[in-house]
Protein backbone atom coordinates (compact mmCIF):
# COMPACT_ATOMS: atom_id res chain seq x y z
CA UNK A 1 0.00 0.00 0.00
CA UNK A 2 1.17 3.48 -0.79
CA UNK A 3 1.15 6.51 1.49
CA UNK A 4 -2.15 7.78 0.07
CA UNK A 5 -3.78 4.36 0.42
CA UNK A 6 -2.69 4.11 4.05
CA UNK A 7 -3.94 7.63 4.77
CA UNK A 8 -7.32 6.82 3.19
CA UNK A 9 -7.54 3.68 5.29
CA UNK A 10 -6.64 5.58 8.46
CA UNK A 11 -9.12 8.39 7.90
CA UNK A 12 -11.84 6.17 6.47
CA UNK A 13 -12.49 8.08 3.28
CA UNK A 14 -11.07 8.77 -0.14
CA UNK A 15 -8.28 11.30 0.34
CA UNK A 16 -7.17 11.67 -3.22
CA UNK A 17 -10.21 13.82 -3.94
CA UNK A 18 -8.78 16.54 -1.69
CA UNK A 19 -6.22 18.87 -3.19
CA UNK A 20 -3.22 18.65 -0.87
CA UNK A 21 -2.87 14.89 -0.44
CA UNK A 22 -0.59 14.36 -3.40
CA UNK A 23 2.10 16.29 -1.52
CA UNK A 24 1.78 13.89 1.42
CA UNK A 25 3.81 11.24 -0.37
CA UNK A 26 6.37 13.82 -1.47
CA UNK A 27 7.95 14.45 1.93
CA UNK A 28 6.37 12.15 4.46
CA UNK A 29 9.10 12.74 7.06
CA UNK A 30 8.45 16.49 7.01
CA UNK A 31 4.70 16.02 7.41
CA UNK A 32 5.25 13.55 10.26
CA UNK A 33 6.72 16.33 12.41
CA UNK A 34 4.04 18.93 11.61
CA UNK A 35 1.44 19.87 14.24
CA UNK A 36 -2.07 18.50 13.65
CA UNK A 37 -3.38 22.01 12.87
CA UNK A 38 -0.82 22.45 10.07
CA UNK A 39 -1.60 19.03 8.65
CA UNK A 40 -5.27 19.92 8.48
CA UNK A 41 -4.58 23.24 6.76
CA UNK A 42 -2.01 22.07 4.20
CA UNK A 43 -3.70 18.80 3.33
CA UNK A 44 -7.29 20.00 3.42
CA UNK A 45 -8.29 17.84 6.38
CA UNK A 46 -10.80 18.48 9.09
CA UNK A 47 -9.35 19.21 12.51
CA UNK A 48 -10.20 15.68 13.69
CA UNK A 49 -8.54 14.12 10.63
CA UNK A 50 -5.43 16.21 11.25
CA UNK A 51 -5.34 14.89 14.82
CA UNK A 52 -5.79 11.30 13.60
CA UNK A 53 -2.94 11.62 11.11
CA UNK A 54 -0.71 13.30 13.71
CA UNK A 55 -1.47 10.49 16.18
CA UNK A 56 -0.56 7.88 13.53
CA UNK A 57 2.78 9.61 12.95
CA UNK A 58 3.43 9.76 16.71
CA UNK A 59 2.70 6.03 17.07
CA UNK A 60 5.04 5.28 14.19
CA UNK A 61 7.84 7.23 15.91
CA UNK A 62 7.26 5.35 19.15
CA UNK A 63 7.41 1.99 17.41
CA UNK A 64 10.60 3.02 15.64
CA UNK A 65 12.32 4.11 18.83
CA UNK A 66 11.01 1.31 21.05
CA UNK A 67 13.72 -1.06 22.11
CA UNK A 68 12.90 -4.69 22.48
CA UNK A 69 14.81 -6.06 25.43
CA UNK A 70 16.88 -9.01 24.30
CA UNK A 71 15.93 -12.23 25.97
CA UNK A 72 18.67 -13.45 28.29
CA UNK A 73 20.83 -16.33 27.11
CA UNK A 74 21.12 -19.30 29.43
CA UNK A 75 24.38 -20.78 28.22
CA UNK A 76 26.09 -21.32 31.56
CA UNK A 77 25.15 -22.44 35.04
CA UNK A 78 26.36 -19.07 36.32
CA UNK A 79 23.93 -17.22 34.01
CA UNK A 80 21.11 -19.46 35.23
CA UNK A 81 22.01 -18.88 38.89
CA UNK A 82 22.28 -15.10 38.44
CA UNK A 83 18.94 -14.99 36.63
CA UNK A 84 17.06 -17.05 39.24
CA UNK A 85 18.80 -15.81 42.40
CA UNK A 86 16.29 -13.00 43.07
CA UNK A 87 13.45 -15.55 42.86
CA UNK A 88 14.93 -17.73 45.62
CA UNK A 89 16.32 -15.10 47.97
CA UNK A 90 14.74 -15.57 51.38
CA UNK A 91 12.51 -18.46 50.25
CA UNK A 92 12.23 -21.15 52.91
CA UNK A 93 10.88 -23.88 50.62
CA UNK A 94 12.40 -25.63 47.67
CA UNK A 95 11.22 -24.21 44.36
CA UNK A 96 11.73 -26.17 41.17
CA UNK A 97 12.01 -24.03 38.03
CA UNK A 98 11.95 -24.93 34.37
CA UNK A 99 13.43 -22.45 31.89
CA UNK A 100 12.10 -22.87 28.37
CA UNK A 101 14.71 -22.00 25.75
CA UNK A 102 14.73 -21.30 22.03
CA UNK A 103 17.23 -22.74 19.56
CA UNK A 104 19.90 -20.20 20.60
CA UNK A 105 19.37 -20.94 24.30
CA UNK A 106 17.57 -17.65 24.90
CA UNK A 107 14.85 -17.64 27.52
CA UNK A 108 11.32 -18.01 26.20
CA UNK A 109 9.66 -18.32 29.58
CA UNK A 110 10.21 -19.45 33.16
CA UNK A 111 7.82 -21.50 35.26
CA UNK A 112 7.80 -22.77 38.82
CA UNK A 113 6.66 -26.36 38.40
CA UNK A 114 6.85 -27.40 42.04
CA UNK A 115 7.12 -25.86 45.48
CA UNK A 116 8.04 -28.23 48.26
CA UNK A 117 9.01 -28.35 51.91
CA UNK A 118 12.13 -27.23 53.70
CA UNK A 119 14.10 -30.15 52.32
CA UNK A 120 12.29 -31.64 49.33
CA UNK A 121 10.54 -30.62 46.16
CA UNK A 122 8.69 -33.35 44.36
CA UNK A 123 8.71 -33.00 40.59
CA UNK A 124 7.53 -35.28 37.83
CA UNK A 125 8.86 -35.13 34.25
CA UNK A 126 5.38 -34.36 32.88
CA UNK A 127 5.30 -31.13 34.94
CA UNK A 128 8.64 -30.08 33.46
CA UNK A 129 7.98 -31.01 29.84
CA UNK A 130 4.29 -30.05 29.56
CA UNK A 131 5.04 -26.30 29.24
CA UNK A 132 8.07 -27.07 27.04
CA UNK A 133 5.91 -29.00 24.59
CA UNK A 134 3.13 -26.39 24.72
CA UNK A 135 5.59 -23.55 23.98
CA UNK A 136 7.57 -25.55 21.38
CA UNK A 137 10.78 -25.01 23.34
CA UNK A 138 13.99 -26.22 21.71
CA UNK A 139 15.54 -27.15 25.06
CA UNK A 140 15.02 -26.79 28.80
CA UNK A 141 17.09 -26.06 31.86
CA UNK A 142 15.84 -26.93 35.32
CA UNK A 143 16.95 -25.47 38.60
CA UNK A 144 15.94 -25.63 42.21
CA UNK A 145 17.08 -24.09 45.45
CA UNK A 146 18.23 -25.65 48.70
CA UNK A 147 16.89 -23.41 51.48
CA UNK A 148 19.72 -24.62 53.72
CA UNK A 149 22.08 -22.60 51.53
CA UNK A 150 24.20 -25.66 50.66
CA UNK A 151 23.87 -26.47 46.94
CA UNK A 152 25.41 -29.95 47.22
CA UNK A 153 23.05 -32.24 45.24
CA UNK A 154 21.17 -34.96 47.08
CA UNK A 155 20.75 -38.51 45.73
CA UNK A 156 17.14 -37.53 44.89
CA UNK A 157 18.44 -34.57 42.84
CA UNK A 158 20.60 -36.94 40.82
CA UNK A 159 17.73 -39.38 40.27
CA UNK A 160 15.31 -36.64 39.16
CA UNK A 161 17.95 -35.41 36.73
CA UNK A 162 18.37 -38.91 35.24
CA UNK A 163 14.60 -39.17 34.74
CA UNK A 164 14.44 -35.74 33.12
CA UNK A 165 17.34 -36.60 30.81
CA UNK A 166 15.53 -39.76 29.66
CA UNK A 167 12.24 -37.92 29.17
CA UNK A 168 13.91 -35.07 27.28
CA UNK A 169 15.50 -37.54 24.92
CA UNK A 170 12.17 -39.29 24.42
CA UNK A 171 10.21 -36.11 23.60
CA UNK A 172 13.01 -34.45 21.63
CA UNK A 173 13.50 -31.51 24.00
CA UNK A 174 16.92 -31.91 25.59
CA UNK A 175 17.66 -31.08 29.19
CA UNK A 176 20.75 -28.87 29.06
CA UNK A 177 21.46 -28.62 32.78
CA UNK A 178 20.06 -28.96 36.27
CA UNK A 179 21.36 -26.24 38.55
CA UNK A 180 21.10 -26.67 42.31
CA UNK A 181 21.22 -23.27 43.97
CA UNK A 182 22.35 -22.32 47.42
CA UNK A 183 22.46 -18.91 49.05
CA UNK A 184 25.55 -17.62 47.28
CA UNK A 185 26.73 -20.48 45.11
CA UNK A 186 25.45 -23.27 42.89
CA UNK A 187 26.24 -26.69 41.47
CA UNK A 188 25.74 -27.66 37.84
CA UNK A 189 24.72 -31.30 37.56
CA UNK A 190 25.90 -31.23 33.95
CA UNK A 191 29.41 -31.01 35.35
CA UNK A 192 28.77 -33.95 37.72
CA UNK A 193 26.83 -36.36 35.48
CA UNK A 194 26.97 -37.73 31.96
CA UNK A 195 24.71 -35.48 29.89
CA UNK A 196 24.22 -36.47 26.24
Amino acid sequence: MGDLDLTELLLGRGCTEKGGFESLSGDLAQFSMAPARDLAGVLGLTELEGLQLSAAFALGRRVETARVEPRPQMQSSEAIFRYLRPAIRGVQKERFFVLLLDGKHRLLRQEIVSEGTLTTSLVHPREVFRPAIREAAAAVVVAHNHPSGDPEPSPEDLEVTRRLLRTGKLVGIPLLDHVVMGEATWVSLRSRMAFP
